[in-house]
């Protein structure tokens, strides 16, 4: 075998006989009593808990890793070293898997087992990392023989990541939604039941068009639809608007711009509601100054589509700015040079040669934009009044009076009907075209600056936006240093004191007393862990759609962006149903969290990375791999320096998600790990609007700081390129 299917054998052998198998209960492994307790039957490994503690159906999982010793000393290039690796690593995933999914912690875990075996049976409980670490090298081994079989061209890296990847996502993807969605088709005593499935899919609220001849709502499928287009298109136009000013023109605020450009993806989102709600609601400032001055009657013209989206517009244009940015940075200005030496015009440079190079970015920008709309809650929790959206009607169906589960999964599959047929348009208008625009060729172009009326339009866009944006930010800000916001202007620190309070205890040191620490804290910890893993995760995945040909490539692709289609409360659902017994029971644990974020974060980072590598040429990956680098040293060295737009995209994205998520964490805190937003919501619903509002301001100015130094740490990608000459003269000059 290789020194590399080694270590991992290694690794599954003591994972199997020293780590302990089960989770460990409690504080876990930050109690440090389990190693006094060790090994007993809650810590114990798996050898010892077959051997001493009753559970003899785990020692057959060291069987496979017995067969490796059979081809010990043949060399590795013999093709039956390849099949032990593959018996070794699918019979120690299967049997592991296998026994995890038939016993839980009440016995057998179906009922044709017990009939089949009788008795409630053996119990045991949810993997520990004991259990995860032999899953693990077990796959990795699997993966080590196929790639010595031929697979990936024998590169066991590239063998390893697909696998790992593909596992992850479906586990933590299609498991959780697949669990969920089948009780679309059974009924309240769990039956199969086609016909309540067909009758509640077909459903006259969900598909009817009565607004077209009448007074009455068109159903809610087709308002979803109409919104996320409206919102798709114009996150797209505002995110190119905002990525051309700040790379194209000498706008002397553009810092300022290209801030304001992101601070609404920091906000959490039914906070912009409540400010929209302040400004132009019936009783909002706005309304109140045109009703003073100019005599317009007041309205409830926000609450409905314009409302939410207004605000879907405010949340959401900052990530098709964060995927775009990268890509108009990425066009070599050599090939608009060359159109201009040719005697084209701007516009029509423009037009010809940049617009071309900027499809893969503006089709992903518009795909999320789309696919954030239709899952979005929080602002059409605010803001929809009658215009129903899907995502409100499956909150509605799962935590409603009615607690129909079923007509929550049939909405959900709706959604994902219209996702999929977004995802396929999307791929139908990039077709096989060429995007590639940085190559290992020096570039010393400069880029074309944008014809004039293109420049203007990007300013008539992007400003009024920017200025509504400062407006929005302002009443946020204002309001946490007043009585009531709308009805009591008197300053005042109390909201921050309630929330933030820190004494200075009798023995010395701090002692934080504020209501908001807790949570605050444990937001914090819970996005640092899982911005990172977050942004890997998504730059390897994006990898390897955009560079590696493997069998079930576009299903594997159209997985990835799977939770990120459906609703945030269908993703909390699905959690608490499919981790919330063995074998990965980690329901109420802060482990849950990190893994709903993780998975429900990624596709971000998918289609940044995609949209970045389109324009990479492969010939940088293949000098690399002649000169002797290993696929994983060229990723290193090679790729991801180039890839340092779309992992700044990744972290931000998924560190201010994890911090200003609502629905898909609404369900899985608990009172132990408490996020921010789950309290803002419950000062809302309490009406302490000022705390509410004063928690989002720390959430804010907290986030900004940590998108600087994700930017500073991360740093700027460098493409060789000439600095503009008035940059240059400065450089020079300093």
């Amino acid at each position: 075998m290789t020194r590399a299917a080694t270590g991992w054998l290694g690794l599954a052998w003591l994972a199997f006989a020293v780590l302990p198998w089960y989770a460990l209960p409690g504080d876990g492994w930050l109690d440090p009593g389990w190693l006094a307790r060790y090994p007993d039957a809650a810590t114990a490994p798996a050898l010892i808990q077959g051997l001493f503690h009753g559970r003899a159906w785990l020692l057959p999982a060291a069987l496979p890793l017995l067969l490796p010793f059979l081809t010990w000393r043949r060399p590795k290039e013999d093709p039956r070293v390849a099949t032990v690796l593959v018996l070794a690593g699918a019979g120690g995933l299967a049997w592991a898997a296998l026994q995890g999914l038939a016993i839980d912690h009440r016995g057998w875990s179906a009922a044709w087992l017990a009939d089949l075996l009788g008795g409630p049976g053996p119990r045991q409980a949810g993997f520990g990392a004991g259990a995860f670490l032999f899953c693990l090298c077990c796959l990795v081994l699997l993966c080590h023989g196929l790639a010595a079989r031929g697979f990936m061209k024998g590169d066991a890296f590239l063998a390893s990541a697909i696998g790992v990847v593909v596992v992850l996502v479906g586990v933590f993807v299609f498991w959780p939604v697949l669990t969920v969605l089948l009780s679309a088709v059974r009924d309240e005593t769990g039956a199969l039941a086609p016909a309540v499935f067909r009758d509640k899919l077909l459903a006259r609220s969900v598909w009817g068009l009565d607004c077209l001849g009448g007074p009455l709502r068109c159903g809610v499928a087709w308002n979803t639809l109409f919104l996320a287009i409206l919102v798709g298109a114009g996150t797209t136009i505002l995110g190119l608007a905002f990525a051309l000013i700040a790379t194209r023109t000498g706008l002397p605020a553009k810092p300022l711009l290209r801030a304001l450009s992101v601070l609404p993806i920091i906000t959490p989102p039914f906070v912009i509601g409540l400010a929209l709600i302040l400004l132009f609601g019936r009783a909002g400032a706005v309304t109140a100054l045109l009703s003073d001055w100019f005599g317009i009657p007041r309205t409830r013209w926000l609450y409905g589509l314009p409302g939410v989206l207004i605000a879907q517009l405010l949340a959401f244009a900052p990530i098709a700015f964060l995927v775009l940015i990268g890509v108009v940075e990425g066009i070599s200005p050599s090939l608009e040079e060359a159109a201009q030496t040719l005697r084209a015009s701007r516009w029509t440079t423009f037009r010809t040669v940049t617009w071309p190079l900027l499809r893969p970015g503006v089709a992903n920008a518009f795909l999320l934009g789309f696919v954030e709309s239709m899952a979005d809650f929080g602002n059409p929790l605010v803001l929809s009044g009658n215009y129903e959206v899907l995502s409100i009607q499956i909150f509605f169906a799962v935590v409603g009076a009615a607690h129909d589960q079923g007509r929550a999964a049939v909405l959900a599959l709706v959604l994902l009907a219209f996702t999929l047929g977004a995802f396929y348009a999307q791929q139908r208008w990039l077709g096989r075209r060429v995007y590639t625009t940085v190559t290992g060729k020096g570039d010393a172009g400069l880029p074309v600056p944008l014809p004039a009326p293109l420049r203007w339009g990007c300013y008539l866009l992007a400003l009024p936006w920017a200025v509504l944006a400062v407006v929005v930010y302002v009443v946020i800000m204002v309001g946490g240093f007043v009585q009531a916001m709308g009805r009591d202007y008197t300053p005042t620190l109390q909201h921050f004191l309630t929330g933030f309070s820190v004494e200075r205890a009798a023995a010395g040191g701090l002692h934080f007393t504020g209501s908001a620490w807790d949570s605050f804290w444990t937001t914090i910890q819970i996005a640092a862990i899982s911005a990172p893993i977050t942004a890997a995760i998504g730059v390897l995945t994006a990898y390897l759609l955009a560079r590696q040909r493997f069998a079930g490539r576009e299903l594997f692709e159209f997985g990835t962006m799977l939770s990120f289609a459906i609703p945030g409360t269908v993703i909390g659902v699905a959690y608490i149903l499919a981790f919330n017994v063995p074998p990965i029971e980690v329901t109420g644990t802060g482990a849950i969290l990190v893994l709903c974020f993780v998975f429900r974060n990624m596709p971000v980072g998918v289609r940044a990375g995609i949209a970045a590598l389109s324009q990479i040429d492969r010939s940088l990956d293949e000098a690399s791999l002649t000169l002797g680098a290993r696929t994983g040293t060229t990723m290193r060295r090679v790729v991801l320096p180039l890839l340092r737009p779309a992992i700044v995209a990744a972290l931000v994205y998924s560190f201010v998600r994890a911090m200003t998520a609502v629905s898909a964490v609404i369900f899985l805190v608990s009172a132990r790990y408490n996020l921010a937003t789950a309290y803002i919501v419950g000062r809302v619903e309490a009406g302490e609007f000022g705390l509410a509002i004063a928690y989002s301001s720390v959430l804010i100015v907290v986030m900004l700081a940590a998108i600087l130094f994700i930017q500073w740490l991360v740093g700027e990608r460098r493409l060789g390129r000439r600095a503009p000459p008035e940059l240059a003269v400065q450089t020079s000059g300093g």
